[in-house]
């Protein structure tokens, strides 16, 4: 092990404030990342999970369900600042539909949850040292949100970026904030404990998180799945999606042989050469959404046994300091993935959800769907489906991938989409008012306007 690297990493973390327990985590991954550990899960190590309970069979008491409801609490991962959109603040701040933001439409979804079920129900965001700023200034405009003494957001622990070269810290002098990372979501676990809330939330009477993403709109709180959880007495389960094609890059979930555990695989731990089965929907036929549900009482009792430390597998993530920058010093992230804390507790499990519980922004053509009449906010602010099938959006990377150019080339909106079956836009094309999309469309890679009120589909625009 480099001593002089981890020791010199240690004192950064501890100079900046970082509790022990992070430092110890952190650690524990350098120890790994030195002994090149790269967390493969080859697939002749592993059964395809082929038979998890489906939500659509669970049938639950009311009365029950409302017991549960009661002591639940939805935690938000809100870490994220959208970078691979072109944002340089919390993602969740972007403009989703009617001017409201994810922030906004997630805070509505649980205010409209507590009326309909008179449920405590406190909302808490995880935030990273770069997003935590903007949320609570978003979040101050509702009053109503906080709920007795919780705080409305705990902060994800910080670490810093190791050089590839020497794994010591990185110095970036032109913007220092830029030595620093989140060690990915695998990390809630940790800075639950650390901040202090997993002690506050059991002393306050709750037993249950539900946990997902701030960029999907789709996890509605649900009392059916809470009170399915509950029951089965599980200290940990995750939701699953049925696969399509266009899902082939999600993680999945797997039978380990060698102890017959769940455990998570995701993209970076299939060996290369074995990409085929990762990718076919029908060996795998499940992928992991990232909505996870909790038993705070036995979490604190793992994270007790072990001393905070959860040995979460590796994710090794190679970047540059300035990620803005492709030719600043290239830099290992030390990263871990919530979901994968599946296989450390016991009788952990899963249930397969509806597509509707899976909606996330992670492309503008994922966000041009969403402001489409495709979808519609309803009296829960939950996004429902209009059309029977969702249609497929690609958009030329050059023209769309980042938002300060996604948006000028939408001045009065984006197309209806509630026809269309598909939407290729091949060049930069900017489009007027009240634009349709009818059947199969295709926009040439010569690019132009596309007139105010005009029918693109079935032929190509060019």
């Amino acid at each position: 092990m480099s001593i002089e690297g981890l020791a010199a990493a240690q004192q950064k973390m501890a100079d900046a404030g970082v509790a022990q327990t992070a430092i110890d985590v952190f650690s524990h991954y350098y120890g790994q990342l030195e002994d090149g550990v790269t967390g493969s899960i080859p697939e002749d190590t592993i059964e395809p999970y082929l038979d998890p309970p489906q939500l659509e069979d669970v049938k639950i008491d009311v009365g029950h369900a409302k017991q549960v409801f009661d002591q639940l609490a939805i935690i938000n991962l809100n870490g994220g600042l959208g970078t691979s959109m072109g944002l340089d603040k919390a993602k969740s701040l972007l403009p989703v539909r009617d001017g409201k933001s994810f922030l906004d439409i997630i805070v509505e979804q649980v205010l409209a949850a507590r009326r309909g079920t008179g449920s405590r129900l406190p909302l808490i965001f995880m935030n990273s040292f770069r997003t935590r700023e903007d949320t609570l200034d978003v979040l101050a405009k509702y009053p109503d949100l906080p709920v007795g003494d919780l705080p409305l957001d705990f902060l994800q622990n910080k670490e810093p970026k190791l050089r590839v070269d020497d794994l010591t810290p990185v110095q970036w002098e032109a913007e220092p904030d830029l030595e620093w990372c989140p060690p990915g979501h695998g990390d809630i676990y940790t800075a639950l404990q650390t901040s202090g809330l997993l002690q506050q939330l059991l002393d306050a009477g709750f037993k249950y998180a539900s946990v997902s993403n701030s960029d999907n709109l789709g996890t509605v709180p649900s009392p059916v799945i809470a009170s399915w959880f509950a029951s089965t007495g599980a200290p940990y389960a995750a939701e699953l999606c049925r696969r399509t094609a266009a899902d082939r890059k999600g993680g999945h979930l797997a039978v380990r042989k060698s102890d017959g555990r769940l455990i998570l695989r995701d993209t970076a731990q299939t060996p290369e050469e074995e990409m085929d089965f990762f990718t076919d929907e029908h060996r795998h036929p499940f992928f992991h959404t990232n909505n996870l549900w909790f038993d705070l009482e036995q979490m604190a009792a793992v994270l007790a046994e072990r001393d905070g430390v959860m040995g979460l597998p590796l994710i090794r993530n190679e970047k540059t300091v300035d990620p803005a920058d492709k030719t600043s010093t290239p830099v290992y992230q030390i990263e871990s993935a919530m979901g994968a804390a599946i296989e450390v507790f016991d009788g952990a499990t899963a249930i397969v959800v509806g597509r509707d519980r899976f909606l996330p922004v992670k492309a503008t053509s994922d966000l041009l769907l969403v402001r489409s009449d495709a979808y519609a906010l309803d009296e829960r602010a939950a996004l429902v489906q209009q059309v029977d099938n969702v249609p497929e959006v690609s958009l030329h990377s050059g023209s769309y991938k980042l938002i300060q150019d996604f948006e000028p080339r939408f001045p009065h909106g984006v197309p209806s989409l509630k026809e269309a079956a598909s939407l290729d836009v091949q060049g930069d094309w900017t489009f007027g008012a009240d634009v349709s999309v009818v059947g199969d469309a295709v926009l040439g890679e010569e690019g132009g306007e596309v007139p105010e009120g005009a029918n693109v589909g079935t032929a190509s625009a060019s």
